[in-house]
């Protein structure tokens, strides 16, 4: 192996701008999932490769080029993904300072920017960051020869699959990296021993059982990719397509081994889009989690029209505490616009075999769609009370690069943030999408007085302190009274 560090992947930052205040207590600070797969990949090829996860350590970009002229790697690589699809676009804004502060202090390290919003707007992020290569695509496929070539010292760069590089004065596209066939063999799991695993902590939420436990944390997945078309998700940007992959059940539960045992993990969120859209691996996860007696508590995505009650029994018992379900909006007019056409039935049968099963829902709503107005979002918020949802997400709807929805809004002209970070949800720069009926301003602010209205109900509060005790409620009510500064409310 060679002396010099071959590789050294760098997680942004950026938690201020999209979190506010939330971010000091309230938000969960999550391992980067896509960072420590790519880690595991280039190692188990005999390159050398670090992490800095400049989020956990709460390293702003000078910290980091500091890092990396102490590290001196062959390629600096930083990673722009979120804890969701949806919150890669708003980490650009810290990635793109990253890289500016890493070529001013040490411009002879090669940089590259991969993700999934770089793989959304390669030629444009190619354009407008201070970096050699992009990455578009899974990135293994991309990142092995490009670090062969490297290491070589050549600049025969024309055959690497993903790779958008410059060339005498122009911007090059490589032909696209096949997607990878077989997960076990080239994402086997996370490089966990690279990383800082006691600064990671999980939501708020997710530990409303023991509200001061919420480390240590862990995330993993079980299949990559979603069939589905919804014009508001761009998770399939980083694919190319739809459609779904799965990683074998063995290698999830050695991953689920290893984070209970040596780290002592029982916080885990499982990634997937799709965690139930096959029951018989469910059932076969579940078995093996529920003969082992974790005791874990697990989150992960549902959709309501693939949850049975003996799918959602068998979950419960292995652990899977919480269920995020897509409810997206009460109007069904709004919902089949974007493609996410669920009978309402559905929502009903779905949320009460949840509650059955002694399981709890995160629900996520969304307001601000192309058909939305006042009386669909206040028709959204009233069906959340209706059910009174042990947390609710209220998302205002956003063109993230990579969706339909970005294509559209890009196409009709609609007034997009003039800065990458103004695509969180939280922060002060957010700049939601106008409707049919609606301006940016006015989603806003029903967005964020909806939610505070939802959260400080006394039959909301109710609930929490008869499920999770008064220390449940305290902490609710410190959240509510976080100011969030908004510029275009």
């Amino acid at each position: 192996m060679s002396e010099r560090l071959d590789l050294l992947l760098i997680n942004p930052g950026g938690r201020g701008q999209s979190y506010q205040a939330l971010g000091n207590e309230f938000s969960a600070v999550e391992p980067p999932v896509w960072v420590g797969l790519l880690a595991t990949n280039v190692r188990n090829a005999g390159y050398s490769v670090q992490i800095l996860d400049a989020e956990a350590e709460g390293h702003g970009p000078r910290e980091v080029a500091r890092c990396v002229v102490a590290a001196r790697p062959r390629l600096a690589m930083t990673v722009v993904f979120g804890a969701n699809p949806s919150a890669s676009t708003q980490k650009m804004t810290a990635a793109g300072a990253i890289c500016a502060a890493i070529r001013q202090a040490v411009p002879e390290v090669r940089q590259m920017l991969g993700g999934l919003h770089v793989s959304a707007l390669p030629e444009r992020t190619l354009r407008e960051e201070a970096v050699d290569f992009v990455c578009q695509g899974e990135g293994p496929y991309t990142l092995r020869p490009l670090l062969e070539a490297l290491r070589t010292g050549g600049d025969a760069f024309a055959g690497i699959p993903g790779l958008w590089y410059r060339a005498d004065g122009r911007i090059v596209s490589n032909a696209p990296a096949p997607l990878i066939a077989d997960l076990d063999a080239e994402l086997p799991g996370v490089a966990w021993d690279l990383l800082p695993m006691g600064r990671y902590r999980a939501h708020n939420w997710h530990c409303f059982d023991h509200i001061d436990q919420r480390s240590p944390y862990a995330v993993i997945y079980t299949s990559l990719g979603c069939p589905f078309g919804c014009t508001f998700c761009c998770i399939n940007a980083l694919f190319g397509k739809s459609g779904i992959r799965y990683r074998a059940i063995g290698g999830v539960l050695s991953e689920i081994d290893l984070l209970a045992n040596r780290y002592g993990v029982r916080n885990i969120k499982i990634l997937d889009e799709l965690f139930v859209a096959r029951p018989d691996r469910i059932h076969q996860l579940c078995d093996a989690l529920i003969e082992r007696r974790y005791d874990l508590n697990i989150w992960a995505y549902a959709r309501v029209d693939t949850v049975t009650p003996e799918l959602l029994a068998k979950l419960r018992s292995a652990g899977v505490r919480w269920l995020a379900y897509g409810f997206e909006s009460a109007s069904e007019r709004v919902r089949i616009d974007v493609r996410k056409g669920v009978a309402s039935e559905k929502v009903d049968n779905a949320v009460r075999w949840t509650r059955d099963a002694g399981s709890y829902i995160i629900a996520n709503y969304m307001v601000g769609l192309p058909e939305d107005d006042h009386q669909t979002m206040q028709a959204t918020l009233d069906e959340a009370i209706r059910y009174n949802f042990e947390y609710l997400n209220l998302y205002c709807a956003m063109a993230y690069p990579g969706s339909k929805l970005y294509d559209r809004a890009v196409a009709e002209g609609w007034p997009l943030p003039k800065h990458w970070h103004g695509y969180s949800q939280l922060g002060e720069e957010t700049l939601p999408l106008p409707t049919k009926h609606l301006t940016s301003a006015e989603v806003l602010r029903f967005r964020d007085r909806a939610f505070v209205a939802y959260h400080s109900r006394p039959e909301y509060l109710d609930r929490l302190r008869r499920k999770f005790g008064q220390p449940v409620v305290d902490h609710m009510r410190r959240l509510l009274s976080q100011e969030i500064h908004r510029k275009h409310d």
